[in-house]
């Protein structure tokens, strides 16, 4: 059975940046849709028994799109922490960031811009390829960059449901307002386990 991550703060910890509210509506039924959804559609499945990753790599249509949310969801929610001022990558993440980009600032701006930029509704990721080097993606939908043999490191929502109670219609400052509570204990993490 699939599950949903468990949120690793209290749901008004990382305001004004994600209010309770929207994470009430967010995780506690945006994503426990897809959640159920993908459950119900994976007994008697080609998928049923697998882990959610290879789901995501190899499915297609509905089933693809479930998995791929919940996946998704799951490495936007616990990739957080309350808000932390100088917050910034370190050690070998920082040095790959900037080998790659240039320095965090033009990573963040290219980032955002990215994010703001994808048509409709989808994600923006920060990857790492087999070698350690770094690529940012936009993803529609429910896309996920395992599907090009990339690691997902960091992710932002852009579907408006992530956003629309706290910032309306302004997705450049959602996303700018996220680089305050992303926890890069987490994404430093999960670049060495790639």
């Amino acid at each position: 059975m699939i599950t949903a991550c468990t949120l690793p703060y209290a749901p008004d910890a990382l305001a004004p940046a994600i209010s309770a509210e929207t994470i009430s509506f967010h995780y506690g039924k945006h994503l426990a849709t897809y959640v159920n959804n993908l459950n119900a559609a994976l007994p008697g499945s080609a998928f049923e028994g697998m882990e959610l990753e290879e789901i995501v790599k190899k499915a297609d249509g509905p089933l693809y799109n479930n998995a791929g949310q919940t996946l998704n969801h799951n490495l936007y929610f616990t990739q957080f922490a309350p808000r932390r001022d100088n917050n910034a990558p370190k050690g070998k993440l920082a040095l790959a960031i900037d080998k790659e980009f240039g320095s965090f600032d033009a990573f963040k701006k290219e980032f955002t811009a990215k994010g703001a930029g994808l048509f409709g509704s989808g994600w923006v990721f920060l990857s790492a390829k087999a070698d350690g080097s770094l690529v940012i993606t936009q993803e529609p939908n429910a896309g996920n960059p395992l599907r090009s043999g990339l690691t997902p490191i960091l992710t932002f929502d852009v579907w408006e449901h992530a956003y629309y109670l706290d910032f309306q219609n302004r997705r450049a400052d959602q996303l700018a307002a996220l680089w305050d509570i992303v926890n890069w204990d987490v994404v430093s993490e999960r670049y060495a386990e790639r």
